[in-house]
Formats: C-alpha cells, structure tokens, sequence
C-alpha cells in the first residue's frame, strides 16, 4: 500500500460509543431523555424548596469600596429587593495576581449573562474582593468584565459569610432596609451559576413565573411574557403583541413538557 493509502488513525479513544442507525440513535435518546426530564423536575422541586427555606437577618453593618466610593451592604442591591453577591479571589497572594483574578473565579466571571435580564427581576448580582478598587478596575478592562459591578470588601463580611478562604455565592432579600441571608452555594454548586435563570433558582423569589410553586403571594407573572432584548426593558412597559402570540405557544409546549 502506498503512502496515499495509508488508513488515517482515529484520534479517538478505543473506548468511544458504538456508531448506531439513526432509529437507534433516536431509541437512545428518547431513553435519556426521560431521565433528564425527571432531573429537570427535580431541579424545579429543590428550587422550590430553597424557596422555603428559613431566613437569617443580617445584624452587622458591612462597607464596601465601590466605583463611587464607599458603600454598605444595602446599597449593593442598587434599589432591587434581591442581591446575589459572588467572592471572587483577585487580591495579592492569589495565583494571578496583580494580572488575574483566581482562575476558578474567572472562569464564573467569563459565564455571566447579560444582567439586565436579572434586573428586570429585581435581582443585582454584585462580585466582591479583597484587592483595592484600583486592581479591579484594571482587571475589568483587561478581561471584558466591566458589565460587572465589583467591589472591595474592608471588614469581616467574606468570613461572617463564609466565603473567606473558598469562592461562593451568598443570596440576600430586603425589607426596607432590614436585610436577609436567604441561601449560600459554592465549591461545585458555583459551577451551575452564569446564566440568568441559574441565577434566579437560588433567589428567595425564584423566577418569578406562574408555573413555579412558591409560597401563597410570591410575585409571578405569565411565562415568558417578562423576556425583552437586554436593551428594551422599560419599566411598566407592556409586551409586544406579536411576542405574546409567540409566547402563548411556546408556554403551552412549556406546560406539556412538565
């Protein structure tokens, strides 16, 4: 055999899944999907449970540095009932610094989702760090995160959290100016976060949707009919006609699919 007809090797593993029919490939991945499905109700089953879990008032005054100068913990939620606040480790003795933030950290940063998807839910989703306003604001720039509000934290607030020695996730709501701790994720379960109803299933309000199951009063609205382009969210606004056609369908599909 000449050098032409050299067989190409396989650059895949030995061990890789056989190649099937395409009625086989259908049977198969009907069979998943069934799982999947039982995990995706799952899912909406622990979000609705973390919806009821208990709260824990926050009692301490925390500060902050922010873009515009000092800033307590109330003023992180810029005016929204919910605050999700990330610990991201950019601070000196971290691998990265004074360039980068903590790989892991960057890697979360990298997935976030546009954010006025989550204001629109009156949700603000703040990083914290250690390093001075000056550190973070270069790291922003170099790393396209300027979409991001970030902070420094100046007191005890990544210990009191739990977040003083690992990354995570600590979820907060307000009334009036009485503040709660509501939930906390972190190590693998920051790996989920990013995207907006990712965001939204670890709030104390949820996404906000009629099919969800809250408690008796929560805030829902119809499926899909809050959903804008990231530019066109106006307050009070209502909804395009023609998107709420789109939407009726697609809800309905939503709803058999439950």
């Amino acid at each position: 055999m000449s050098d032409q007809q050299t067989e190409t090797r396989s650059e895949l593993p030995d061990s890789h899944p056989p190649v099937v029919s395409r009625a086989e490939w259908d049977e198969a991945w009907q069979q998943l999907l069934v799982k999947e499905k039982a995990a995706t109700r799952a899912r909406d089953a622990l979000a609705a449970e973390r919806r009821r879990m208990p709260w824990l008032a926050v009692e301490k005054d925390y500060a902050f540095d922010g873009p515009e100068g000092k800033a307590s913990l109330l003023d992180l939620f810029g005016g929204r009932r919910q605050l999700i606040v990330y610990r991201a480790f950019h601070e000196d003795g971290v691998f990265g610094w004074p360039d980068h933030a903590c790989p892991g950290c960057s890697m979360v940063a990298d997935q976030v989702a546009h954010l006025a998807h989550l204001n629109a839910r009156d949700t603000t989703l703040v990083f914290v760090s250690r390093a001075p306003q000056a550190d973070i604001a270069r790291l922003q720039a170099r790393m396209g995160w300027g979409h991001i509000p970030w902070f420094t934290v100046t007191d005890g607030f990544d210990k009191d959290f739990g977040v003083d020695e690992w990354h995570g996730h600590n979820v907060f709501i307000r009334d009036g100016s009485r503040i709660y701790r509501t939930y906390f994720v972190n190590s693998r379960g920051d790996e989920q976060m990013g995207g907006t109803w990712n965001y939204l299933d670890i709030t104390p309000l949820g996404r906000q949707e009629e099919w969800e199951n809250s408690p008796e009063g929560y805030p829902q609205t119809p499926t899909y009919k809050w959903w804008k382009w990231h530019d066109s969210y106006v307050e009070g606004a209502v909804p395009d006609k023609k998107w709420v056609e789109v939407s009726d369908a697609g809800e309905a599909a939503f709803r058999d699919s439950l």
